[in-house]
């Protein structure tokens, strides 16, 4: 499965995912406290972090693909980056970046 996938910055981490759980219709399969969650719907992969100076912003894209294997980053002509990872990749990233998550699925 590929599954398209956006990281925003937010403000407020436990506001936005009561928000987001409400705009999505569930809630997210991976929470670090204070820090990061993501929800996999059937086709988006979606990720937030509170980065307070950078709320609203985007983080970057990307795809989450079965395929993908390891984690990979690129930059478009626009300076966005793009990222594409499998699953496993992704939950590996997460604990290294933010620690474990609770809820992973």
């Amino acid at each position: 499965m590929k599954r398209f996938h956006i990281a925003l910055a937010v403000r407020d981490l436990a506001v936005s995912i009561d928000d987001y759980s409400v705009r999505l219709g569930c809630a997210p399969n991976a929470v670090v406290a204070g820090r990061y969650a993501m929800w996999r719907t059937d086709l988006l992969n979606f990720s937030i972090s509170q980065t307070q100076e950078r709320a609203g912003q985007l983080r970057h894209i990307g795809f989450e693909d079965d395929d993908a294997g390891d984690f990979s980053s690129t930059t478009d002509v626009n300076s966005i980056e793009w990222e594409s990872f499998s699953a496993r990749a992704q939950e590996e990233r997460i604990a290294e970046m933010y620690g474990a998550a609770t809820g992973s699925s």
